[in-house]
């Protein structure tokens, strides 16, 4: 058997004999040690899990052929911390520590995300739109939107949501989804339609809003009143749709007419109901269980009059609550909300025949948690490598007690890079060596796994021996 079959094979064998030996491995999951306005992350420590309950079956190559071992590395972003390309950049070089000829193919993935914009400009050769626009938290800031180059039908342009209303554009000590806008972002897609583009690609990820996408469509004109006429006062923060009863659209942009736009997104999330986006995700934005209750209102309300608007209940559609709802605002525009994954490995031309030429596949993401599974990139990774027959191992940032949920769509392993606790800003300050020292690890437990079977190899062969020699 070759050296690389060895290692491949300890795979399984490594579930049991070797993730049972460390056990007490530490995972970093952040709670706010007081209220919002003074936040100080803390840490605590849950044991590393890994799947145990079926063998994983890997596809070796022929003895005649002598292939190297090769692993394919498709992560994302590690919000606020790490983008998808460093993440990738750290997983090889961890790998590479441990066997330095294995061959390491990266495919990072941008889920629409911090980064997107950036990525499918530098992809296509196109160019960066900087311009002033409105913040998140209603401060001005220098953000941007990009050109696609290539051969393109038509004049495309790229519009990045978490670039105008991302998390990382909220104060952290100030952090209140019911007052935040995503005003920034039609400003953005405003300049583009100025531009004269035919095409506009919207990357939802990474959002600080819970706004519906209504200081969206404020930007590019549209205006909304509450029962009694009064018009709702623009770039107000999701809060403010408690009271909306109408929207006009008379005045939006002219040429959004004739525009064709494309949404990369999260359409697993809805607006409304106990899974709506502000039950899901308020709370990581910052918000309290009481702006829970007032943000899950006032989308309700948003989406009685967005639905009547449409003439159809666009409360529970796949996507609309994508970004803090914008994915509704988008809908309102006649978007075409896409799966993210299928969206982006469209646009970086990325396709199954990755999963074809390798034997392992790592994948990556900031929280490993019950939502991964709801269309985050990890999970479509697995699905797509599970169809393969390959091994799926993930890193996280931090991991949730509930990520077992993970194994059911094709995570074998998983681990946080965590080495202990540890606060929260001297883990996102660390995490390139962390995530580093992570891969490491998982590789020099394969080699482990795989010494040992090779040892139980010897002795098999050993005890064989014995049977079969000839009495004296």
């Amino acid at each position: 058997m070759l050296f690389h079959e060895q290692i491949i094979h300890s795979l399984y064998s490594l579930v049991i004999p070797i993730f049972a030996l460390i056990k007490q491995s530490y995972t970093l999951v952040c709670t706010p040690s007081k209220p919002r306005s003074k936040t100080k992350m803390i840490a605590q420590v849950i044991p590393m899990q890994m799947r145990n309950d079926d063998p994983i079956n890997i596809p070796i190559p022929p003895p005649e052929v002598q292939s190297p071992l090769r692993i394919l590395v498709c992560p994302s972003g590690f919000k606020e911390s790490l983008d998808t390309l460093v993440v990738a950049d750290c997983i090889e070089k961890g790998i590479k520590r441990v066997l330095p000829n294995v061959i390491v193919q990266k495919a990072p993935l941008f889920d629409g995300g911090e980064g997107f914009a950036h990525a499918l400009v530098a992809t296509t050769g196109g160019e960066l739109r900087h311009l002033k626009i409105t913040g998140p938290v209603n401060i001005p800031l220098i953000s941007h939107y990009g050109i696609l180059g290539g051969d393109q039908s038509k004049k495309t342009a790229v519009v990045e949501m978490a670039a105008a209303a991302g998390l990382r554009l909220v104060p952290k000590d100030s952090r209140d989804p019911t007052i935040t806008t995503t005003y920034g972002v039609g400003e953005l897609m405003r300049a583009a339609l100025d531009e004269g583009v035919e095409r506009l690609i919207v990357g939802c990820g990474d959002s600080g809003t819970n706004d519906g996408g209504a200081g969206m469509l404020q930007a590019l004109g549209a205006h909304f009143f509450d029962i009694h006429g009064n018009e709702l006062a623009p770039a107000s923060g999701g809060a403010a749709l408690c009271t909306v009863a109408d929207i006009d659209l008379s005045g939006l942009h002219p040429r959004l007419k004739y525009v064709e736009i494309e949404v990369a997104c999260n359409c697993q999330n809805i607006l409304c109901g106990p899974k709506g986006v502000a039950r899901v995700y308020g709370p990581q934005k910052g918000a309290t269980p009481a702006e829970v209750e007032l943000l899950d209102t006032a989308l309700n309300a948003y989406a009685s009059a967005v639905s009547r608007k449409l003439g159809r209940d666009i409360s529970t559609v796949p996507g609309s609550g994508a970004s803090g709802g914008m994915g509704t605002g988008l809908l309102l525009l006649g978007a075409k909300l896409r799966p993210r994954y299928e969206a982006v490995t469209e646009y970086f031309g990325i396709n199954d025949d990755l999963f074809r030429n390798c034997h392992l596949v790592f994948t990556a993401e900031g929280r490993l948690d019950s939502q991964t599974p709801q269309g985050k990139i990890p999970a479509e990774v697995a699905l797509r490598a599970k169809k393969h027959g390959l091994p799926v191992i993930a890193l996280a940032g931090t991991v949730g007690p509930d990520a077992a949920a993970n194994y059911l769509i094709g995570i074998d392993a998983f681990a946080s890079i965590m080495q202990g606790p540890i606060p929260l800003e001297v883990a996102i300050a660390d995490a390139e060596r962390l995530l580093t020292d992570a891969a490491e690890s998982v590789m020099r437990v394969l080699m482990l796994g795989q010494s040992l079977r090779v040892r139980d190899s010897v002795v098999a062969g050993e005890r064989a021996s014995l049977l079969v020699q000839p009495p004296k």
